[in-house]
């Protein structure tokens, strides 16, 4: 299932950059759900490029929904999506001879399909194809929403400059990590610091000036999630979504709780000490983010990608021609974006969402989501 992601909920992209329609397919989903259209652009408009920070490419996005929903509700069976390409240039990547962009697929593709896969603005490798990846995790973080389960990301570091983590900003209170993600789900830039927020957009426009890109580090907080949820092993919560964090275009590194930052502490530092507060279960700290043996344990999951630079920049670079492979300069032409990151949190959140559903409705059915409690 080279294009599908899932078990309970399965989830299948297909499209190029350049094609006619990019789109999505869900099947599994449960029968009842709202089918929120106002959200599902909203979403939509948070990945749409704006400004200086991002490419000149701007597509409207006008999503169809071509089955699977009647009367504003999901019927229970596959419900696709299908988002037109209407603002391509294509004659940008002609000009370039074939020969392979630095840090694209361009080779690897060509390896794989023997040359006959669309390499125009990257084809089905393009972060293009993530807007049909938002329009379908907007319906599961919509069904989530509903059942007590937030999920947002922020931009944790960015050329140097950090901002406020979702540890420093709640001190430990879940009640306010769900405040801060409702505050980030209503910003276009998502900082909680507005001064680092001002900061790190200068860093992209510095960047840009310099026909170059730069990247960061993305922290995602899921609150709500109950206990018990994950399989030991092969489907660990962590392994779920790390395959499909993965799968994001620019993410290569992903952590969760204290990750990297704890491995030389003892683990009378590391260990999360459990607690009854109320007839609640919880955990004194997060190290773990959420997750013992690869199963929820009830508090927040936290969790930090590492997005690399935009590999599309406009310096020269050396390359080879894929038609003779003998070695070539490349000037890369089009619309480019100098940073990811800003524009790739809402599909975080958007990836994680699908994951979470698929792996709730494993747990407690597909009809868990159509519990009206």
């Amino acid at each position: 299932m080279k294009n599908t992601f899932g078990q309970s909920l399965q989830v299948t992209i297909f499209g190029e950059s350049h094609g006619p329609y990019i789109g999505a397919v869900l099947d599994g989903l449960a029968p009842g759900l709202d089918i929120n259209e106002d959200f599902i652009s909203s979403q939509l408009e948070l990945r749409r490029p704006s400004g200086a920070i991002s490419t000149a490419r701007v597509e409207k996005d006008e999503y169809i929904i071509a089955s699977g929903a009647f009367n504003g509700k999901t019927t229970g069976t596959p419900l696709s999506i299908l988002i037109p390409n209407s603002n391509t240039r294509s004659g940008d990547y002609d000009k370039a001879g074939r020969v392979a962009r630095p840090g694209h697929a361009d080779y690897t593709a060509s390896c794989k399909y023997h040359g006959f896969e669309d390499y125009r603005g990257g084809g089905h490798f393009s972060g293009r194809i993530t807007a049909a990846i938002v329009a379908a995790g907007a319906i599961c973080i919509d069904a989530l929403k509903k059942k007590g389960i937030d999920i947002g990301t922020h931009i944790n570091q960015l050329s140097g400059i950090s901002d406020i983590s979702f540890d420093e900003y709640s001190k430990g209170n879940t009640d306010d990590i769900t405040k801060a993600i409702n505050i980030l789900n209503g910003k276009k830039f998502a900082v909680l610091n507005d001064d680092a927020a001002s900061k790190m957009e200068q860093a992209i426009l510095d960047a840009a000036k310099d026909a170059d890109s730069v990247g960061g580090v993305l922290e995602t907080a899921i609150t709500g999630i109950p206990s018990g949820v994950g399989e030991p092993w092969f489907d660990s919560v962590e392994s779920v979504l790390s395959h499909i964090l993965f799968s994001v275009p620019g993410i290569k590194g992903v952590e969760f709780g204290a990750g990297f930052d704890m491995v030389n502490k003892r683990g009378s530092e590391f260990n999360d000490s459990l607690r009854n507060e109320n007839g609640k279960v919880v955990t004194s700290t997060n190290n773990n983010g959420g997750i013992n043996g690869g199963i929820t344990n009830g508090m927040p999951i936290l969790i930090r990608c590492a997005v690399k630079p935009t590999p599309s920049i406009y310096k020269k670079q050396q390359s080879i021609n894929l038609n003779t492979l003998e070695n070539a300069d490349i000037e890369i032409e089009g619309r480019h974006d100098p940073a990811i990151i800003h524009r790739a949190r809402v599909v975080v959140d958007s990836v994680c969402a699908i994951a979470v559903y698929d792996m709730l409705s494993s747990r407690f059915g597909t009809d868990y989501f159509s519990d009206p409690d």
